[in-house]
């Protein structure tokens, strides 16, 4: 049942009949926009992610010095 609804609502999306929309020229910039942030996003966490786990494993494998 549940995967009947999931493919009738996948069809509905994706192919419509008929759309009575109209979109303004600067809705075009706001799609480029969320592309964008979404990028930078995307990113500046797996450069954050590499940093973290660069400083967990100088942590680990540190030389050891003698005193």
């Amino acid at each position: 049942m549940f995967v009947k609804f999931l493919f009738l609502l996948f069809l509905f999306t994706t192919f419509p009949l008929i759309s009575h929309a109209y979109l303004e020229p600067g809705t075009g910039t706001i799609i480029l926009q969320a592309i964008v942030g979404f990028a930078a996003g995307i990113v500046v966490f797996y450069n954050n992610l590499k940093l973290k786990i660069s400083m967990i494993l100088k942590k680990i494998f540190k030389k050891k010095t003698k005193i």
